[in-house]
């Protein structure tokens, strides 16, 4: 299941194109994935990001659209940096740490440039990505990047494997997480904030809202979206979603099925 990361921050008068893709089996623990996007009209629009508890490079091929998030609990709409066509790559924790030298903690709730922690990299791959014949080929060439990229950091391995038992739709609660680990919550709390910049709780939220976004990405109705995605009831679904999207379900669900296959 894909991590959501953002919509357009207003309606507009064509649908957005999008092309997912999965890195190369080796970058796997790294990567969660790679998207391509086209707004209707190719143009940068501002964007509403959703809580989400992956970082994400966005590669828009007009320089003012490159930009790194972290992972965060809220909503934010970014009205000055825009994007409108480009590739976006997610990246685990421990990606985060491979790939660009920090730790996830460091951007938690943030924003910053790419070229901040690319360096003049960052102009190149752009470069090459809008050079690229088709979409395959560009994750063939983020492939490519990536692979070079990876380096060894120091990590906290338990962490790690704790934030990605809280991805999945059997996830424990944290205290059982906890005492499956062999820790302390108070313990799995310190090293989650140390590590991955949120507490479990707050991953744990944030993972059944993303699970909940992709069904209705993909056509689940609202009262089944509900109901699959582990809320105690509709109304439950309802408030989270406006507190973790600052939507309406049935506004959100607008945007995230406004959205078709992009051509290879």
């Amino acid at each position: 299941m894909g991590h959501l990361h953002s919509v357009p921050a207003r309606p507009q008068l064509a649908p957005c194109e999008t092309f997912a893709g999965r890195a190369h089996p080796r970058l796997r623990p790294y990567v969660l994935g790679y998207a391509g996007f086209r707004s209707g009209d190719g143009a940068a629009l501002a964007h509403r990001i959703l809580p989400v508890n992956s970082t994400t490079m966005i590669l828009d091929y007009e320089a003012g659209g490159r930009v790194v998030t972290g992972p965060r609990r809220d909503p934010a709409v970014f009205e000055r940096t825009r994007w409108g066509h480009g590739v976006s790559v997610g990246l685990t924790p421990l990606g985060v740490s491979a790939l660009l030298g920090v730790p996830m903690r460091e951007l938690a709730g943030a924003a910053v440039p790419l070229a901040d922690v690319l360096g003049g990299g960052g102009e190149a791959l752009a470069e090459r990505l809008d050079a690229a014949p088709d979409w395959p080929s560009r994750f063939a060439v983020l492939d490519e990047v990536l692979a070079a990229r990876v380096g060894a950091m120091s990590t906290d391995r338990l962490a790690l494997h704790a934030w990605a038992r809280l991805q999945r739709p059997d996830a424990p609660r944290v205290g059982a997480l906890a005492a499956e680990l062999g820790v302390s919550r108070r313990s799995l709390e310190t090293r989650f904030r140390r590590q991955i910049g949120l507490s479990p709780a707050a991953v744990a939220r944030v993972a059944r809202f993303q699970r909940a976004v992709w069904m209705l990405a993909h056509g689940r109705g609202l009262s089944a979206t509900a109901a699959d995605s582990g809320y105690a009831d509709q109304p439950h679904f309802s408030r989270e979603v406006r507190a973790l999207a600052g939507l309406t379900p049935a506004r959100l669900c607008a945007f995230l099925q406004y959205r078709e296959l992009a051509p290879r």
